[in-house]
């Protein structure tokens, strides 16, 4: 089945990962790479290009419930996404993100709350 995905979609989404109930694959999952260690808490959206993955020795992220992933952001490493946060297009996030949050840029930082 990855093989699959990955012929039609260019993505990579190991069955190893867990997706909560209710995740949405925008566009297909066009482009998404996912760490097969990864868990994506229930009603998150992830947009086409998306990479959320470890960095080496740093560890894997963990999504929580009700996020929003913009089109091509990466999310990297031991970081911690807050239920309900919302992380902007092409935005490069290395840092836990608070609950509620939104984060944009390279490197990511907070906007509002």
């Amino acid at each position: 089945m990855t093989r699959v995905l990955r012929l039609l979609f260019s993505a990579e989404i190991p069955a190893s990962c867990y997706l909560g109930c209710g995740v949405e694959l925008k566009h297909g999952g066009l482009g998404i790479v996912l760490h097969d260690n990864l868990q994506v808490g229930e009603n998150t959206v992830i947009y086409q290009n998306v990479t959320i993955g470890g960095r080496e020795q740093h560890g894997t992220p963990k999504i929580g419930k009700g996020v929003y992933i913009g089109a091509g952001a990466c999310i990297l490493g031991n970081v911690i996404v807050g239920d309900g946060a919302r992380i902007g297009a092409s935005s490069v996030v290395l840092k836990d993100v608070v609950e509620g949050t939104t984060v944009v840029g390279n490197p990511a930082r907070q906007v509002e709350k």
